[in-house]
Order: C-alpha cells, then sequence, then structure tokens
C-alpha cells in the first residue's frame, strides 16, 4: 500500500523542518567558534574565526625581538595556517552530515560537498598525521639560509654530504 500524497508531504515537511533546525544549530556553533594555535617554535599564537579569519595575533615570551623578519613571519603564517586548518576541519565535522541528509536517511558520497574544492588543500597540507607540510619546509629554508658563512664544522659538513652537496 503506497502512502497518500498529504502523509508524504507531511512527511517532507518535518524533515524540512529538522533540517532547518539543525542548520540553525550548527550555525550558532560555528559563529561561536574559534580555534587557537601556535608556532612550532612557540613564538607566536594565533586564533580564527568559523570563517578562517585572524581574530587575535600574539607574540610570546618577546621571542619576536630577537628573530628576524622573515623569521617572525614565517611563525605567523605557521600558526595561523595551522589554526585555519583546524578550523577548517571543524567546519566539515559539524556541516559534513547536513550535506548528506535526504528525506530517506544519507545521502550516497556523490552527493555530498566536495570539502577539497572548497577549502582546497589546508585540510589535508596540515593535517598533523601527514608529517611535514610547505610550512614546515619555507621555515628549514628561512633557517638554513640565515645561517652565517664561516669555517664548515663537522655537523656541518655531515650535513651537506646527506644533502648530497
Amino acid at each position: 500500500m503506497s502512502e497518500s500524497i498529504d502523509d508524504r508531504v507531511a512527511k517532507a515537511m518535518a524533515h524540512l523542518k529538522a533540517t532547518e533546525e539543525a542548520v540553525a544549530q550548527a550555525q550558532v556553533e560555528l559563529n561561536a567558534a574559534s580555534v587557537t594555535a601556535r608556532s612550532a617554535d612557540r613564538s607566536v599564537r594565533v586564533a580564527v574565526g568559523a570563517k578562517g579569519e585572524l581574530t587575535s595575533l600574539e607574540f610570546l615570551d618577546g621571542k619576536y625581538r630577537s628573530m628576524a623578519a622573515s623569521q617572525l613571519a614565517a611563525s605567523v603564517l605557521e600558526a595561523a595556517n595551522a589554526a585555519r586548518a583546524e578550523m577548517a576541519r571543524r567546519v566539515v565535522a559539524t556541516l559534513d552530515p547536513l550535506t548528506r541528509m535526504t528525506s530517506r536517511g544519507l545521502a550516497p558520497e556523490r552527493m555530498g560537498v566536495d570539502w577539497s574544492s572548497i577549502f582546497g588543500s589546508l585540510l589535508a597540507e596540515t593535517s598533523v598525521e601527514k608529517g611535514p607540510t610547505p610550512m614546515s619546509r619555507l621555515r628549514d629554508e628561512i633557517h638554513e639560509d640565515e645561517e652565517e658563512p664561516g669555517a664548515p664544522t663537522a655537523r656541518g659538513t655531515e650535513n651537506k654530504r646527506q644533502k648530497g652537496e
């Protein structure tokens, strides 16, 4: 026996109302959300809001006074990108279930939102379990560029040999 059109409309309306309420709740959660991250050298702390906007920037323990401008810039970028990536993951975790809702349950994978097209490589590049990121490579290159030339040491020679120089 099939459902009457009135029953199907009533179910669809109930589902729409539940979806609207879930979306409103997610919006409230995300509007109040904030993520804080520190740079690896612990010289900078930043906070970002749900849209990835920088909401605070702190230079910790006066370390910035002894840092080269390029080092400080790299630390700020590293902390900001880490916070933005964590916020992006939080946004995806909050909204992804809502994008997959249908009147019959979860939508097939192909019907969900392509989060990588929205956030780009931000989600993957800054993932903790993924290892070195472009930002950590940038930091390493900055530190290498700022080394003062001098007589090679055993450690410096060994590093050059490992790099194949």
